[in-house]
């Protein structure tokens, strides 16, 4: 009896010993995607970024056009100042300011609706992905999938990269199915 006193500790350390080696053991399995190097290099990314800069190229275009309306007003007053009336000359001041108020909220709804538009596709985009990716995650049994950018990931091994793999596989699926038709 005094044995069994004697060895019941040593034998439960020995059992949690074993225990806890087993569980160190055990391995999670974690993956890496880059989520942004995904987004701009998949079909629909490329499509997206393509409109964005269409949409850019177009506000700037309206902007320049707005300036030069500006710019010629101002031309207007400069050389007229000497042979207007004040009224013509308040006139064109008047126009000036309407002017730059009308580039000014311009600009500023432009950008606005420029973001939204961007922010609605790039969410779009980014929960078709998340599919995927948990779809990836079962068939692989990843425990943890971290996305490199959002994360703070630092270093990584490439083996762990899954986002070539997801760019494929979202770019099968958008050519899977038909294109919306608007």
């Amino acid at each position: 009896m005094n044995k069994l006193k004697t060895y019941a500790p040593l034998i439960i350390l020995f059992l949690l010993a074993v225990a806890g080696a087993s569980y160190a053991q055990q391995t999670t399995k974690i993956a890496i995607i880059n989520s942004q190097k995904a987004f701009e290099t998949c079909v629909e990314g490329k499509k997206i970024l393509g409109q964005m800069q269409d949409r850019g190229n177009k506000i700037k275009a309206d902007i320049q056009k707005l300036d030069d309306g500006i710019r010629l007003l101002e031309n207007k007053l400069s050389t007229g100042r000497l042979t207007m009336t004040n009224e013509a000359l308040m006139g064109i001041q008047a126009d000036i300011e309407k002017k730059t108020t009308e580039r000014k909220r311009y600009e500023e709804d432009a950008a606005r609706d420029a973001d939204q538009f961007s922010a609605n596709l790039v969410q779009k985009i980014r929960l078709e992905m998340v599919t995927i990716i948990e779809n990836l995650a079962k068939e692989r049994g990843l425990e943890l999938v971290l996305d490199a950018i959002q994360s703070g990931v630092v270093t990584f091994s490439p083996t762990v990269d899954i986002t070539d793999e997801v760019i494929r596989r979202y770019d099968q699926s958008k050519a899977a199915t038909p294109p919306v038709k608007k």
